[in-house]
């Protein structure tokens, strides 16, 4: 019988809720295991018995279908997307400039109880999908702009990590004040010459 909600998407298949459940289910399973660059949307798909395309139906592009097994409420790729375009030597002060608005946001706070849970190893499959996303994702999208000299783009955005991390536990987890309630952009000012130097300045010889 067709429900209300299935008149409502026109083509919409039938048992649209278990599909998409059989959908999240292997993706969270095959993310944490093989990371997010050695899991396909195909691989998704067959082992939840459907085809590829009902995968883009439902969830778009793999890092917003990463984003609904993590459930995270924003295509991570809106943030990292823009980056591509502001150069370099800019990174440092546009990353937090996005990001810390977004965390104060509404739709920010889902962000916060998702990394939360995720910081309080109480789910070992996001843990390793979140781990997986700054390693596969945020790595091949900025730490190959910052490889310089080779080598060292991974542990250059994995610096960057761990201050944005320490700003969401000082700010958002644990709020620390007077850090908490400081205006985003005098957070952004102090933060940003560290990121960028974290991203282009010169690194002490790494083992």
């Amino acid at each position: 019988m067709t429900t209300h909600q299935d008149r409502k998407r026109p083509g919409r298949p039938p048992g649209a809720s278990d599909t998409r459940d059989r959908i999240l289910s292997s993706a969270r399973e095959l993310f944490a295991r093989n990371g997010i660059d050695k899991t396909s949307i195909r691989a998704i798909a067959t082992d939840a018995g459907v085809d590829p395309a009902l995968v883009h139906h439902y969830f778009g592009t793999k890092t917003q279908l990463f984003a609904a097994a993590i459930k995270i409420p924003i295509d991570p790729m809106s943030i990292i997307g823009p980056l591509r375009e502001v150069p370099v030597d800019e990174i440092g002060y546009v990353l937090p400039s996005l990001l810390l608005p977004l965390w104060d946001s509404e739709l920010g706070k889902g962000f916060i109880a998702t990394l939360r849970s995720v910081l309080g190893g109480s789910n070992v499959a996001e843990l390793s999908m979140f781990r997986s996303f700054l390693q596969d994702v945020i790595t091949a999208e900025v730490g190959s702009r910052v490889d310089d000299p080779p080598g060292t783009g991974r542990v250059r955005v994995q610096f960057v990590a761990s201050q944005l991390i320490g700003v969401v536990m000082a700010r958002y987890i644990l709020e620390l004040e007077p850090f908490r309630s400081l205006p985003v952009t005098e957070v952004v000012e102090t933060i940003a010459p560290n990121l960028q130097r974290y991203l282009t300045g010169e690194l002490p010889e790494l083992s």
